[in-house]
């Protein structure tokens, strides 16, 4: 078993060749991967998903040529706030963690921060099994304990009706698949690969400008049975949650941490074996987006392990 380079390391030597004019195709726009030293059998055996998205995506068969490919995003590194039993947590009045009783997320919604500021590749399987497991048996006990639930509050479906019927009694706006084209290209231009602090201050008016066009969104199709347009429109309100919340948190981050790499910030001149760019002793936290007051918070890192030593964090060479 080899291992695998970080993602962002990757990501950033891919976005590095082509942006120095080593990019293939006429716009030098993509970088070629090649699988064809596999050969057939191994890519029919071990990658059948790839070969079908080469020729789905790419019209090639990657057994005989290689695949344009260009970095984008794969893996949200924030997620809802949760503890090691799946319990989603929020900060209380008085600054501490509590939980939301019945409320559970696991898996690459959730961020009970075993990745760090970047996973390695592979671990979201295991982030998914360890705490989908961990999650499975609280809710056994915390159900053996509490035999009835508490009464809902009779509003606790009005924000989700809201969002439905606004979208079927809207009669002018914009169309969901052009908002979201736009909102991919702003992500892409101010919060790709490699960042800088007055590309990404950009990036948070064009997002802030972007999310009222959100609410003004709109259906051809109002039919109720299996509506593909309105899972669209619902998918798009959601994705500008995401996309605000990174591009406010990733310019407020005034380092260089895991997959944010900011190319204003460098290592101290005084200080060679400082982590390239990287700020613990300001830095060291988690960043908390609330969508009430479109403000931000911290809370810090745990760094202390139930069973085993802590590790602290180190520097990293590459």
């Amino acid at each position: 078993m080899k291992d695998l380079a970080p993602r962002d390391f990757v990501s950033r030597c891919m976005d590095q060749e082509i942006k120095e004019g080593r990019g293939c195709g006429p716009k030098k726009n993509y970088i070629n991967l090649d699988m064809t030293h596999l050969g057939a059998e191994t890519i029919a055996l071990r990658l059948p998903s790839v070969f079908e998205i080469g020729h789905n995506f790419a019209n090639v068969d990657i057994t005989k040529e290689p695949i344009p490919v260009i970095p984008t995003n794969h893996y949200q590194m924030g997620g809802i706030p949760s503890n090691i039993n799946g319990e989603v947590v929020m900060t209380g009045r008085s600054g501490t963690q509590e939980v939301v009783n019945g409320l559970y997320a696991v898996g690459e919604c959730a961020c009970v921060s075993v990745h760090g500021a970047n996973r390695l590749g592979t671990n979201s399987l295991l982030d998914i099994v360890v705490f989908g497991r961990a999650a499975g048996l609280h809710i056994i006990e915390f159900n053996n304990k509490n035999k009835e639930h508490k009464p809902l509050p009779a509003n606790a479906a009005d924000i989700s009706m809201e969002r439905l019927n606004r979208l079927n009694t809207a009669t002018t706006g914009e169309y969901a698949q052009n908002v979201a084209g736009d909102m991919r290209d702003i992500m892409q231009q101010h919060a790709s690969v490699f960042r800088t602090q007055a590309s990404m201050d950009e990036g948070v008016v064009k997002i802030a400008q972007l999310r009222q066009r959100v609410t003004d969104i709109k259906l051809t199709d109002k039919s109720q049975i299996f509506n593909t347009e309105r899972i669209e429109a619902l998918e798009v309100e959601n994705m500008i949650e995401v996309a605000q919340s990174t591009m406010v948190s990733a310019a407020a981050r005034h380092e260089c941490r895991g997959a944010h790499s900011v190319m204003d910030y460098d290592r101290p001149a005084d200080d060679p074996t400082c982590p390239l760019g990287r700020d613990d002793v300001n830095w060291l936290k988690h960043t908390m987006w609330d969508k009430a007051t479109n403000s931000l918070s911290y809370k810090p890192v745990v760094l202390k392990p139930l069973t085993v030593a802590s590790v602290p964090p180190k520097i990293r060479t590459f």
